[in-house]
């Protein structure tokens, strides 16, 4: 799936008209919290990461930004190339230093 494609099928699912934005952009921020929460608890609290509910909660995060997209008509196709293109003139050569959990 692209992302034009996962932006078109998320927004069958919202809900109302009025203020979409405000609501989207204040649910951006409470799911990324969940996101954040997920990853402090691991980093400082030596908990497990639980990769299936931080699978979810980014999941959420997307949904959320493909409906700010939606919402002011820009493609999450050209979101996603244009940030794309700006990582690659930062970073011309590509980091192999990332930590990974398995």
């Amino acid at each position: 799936m692209n992302f034009d494609e996962y932006q078109k099928a998320a927004n069958r699912t919202l809900m109302g008209k009025e203020q979409v934005l405000t609501n989207c952009a204040l649910g951006l921020t409470g799911e990324s919290g969940e996101v954040a929460d997920l990853v402090r608890k691991y980093t400082f609290q030596s908990a497990k990461l639980n990769k299936q509910q931080l699978t979810k909660e980014m999941g959420d995060v997307l949904w959320y930004l493909s409906q700010i997209a939606e919402w002011a008509d820009i493609s999450f196709d050209q979101v996603a190339s244009e940030n794309i293109s700006r990582l690659e003139k930062r970073y011309p050569t590509p980091s192999n230093h990332l930590n990974q959990v398995n």
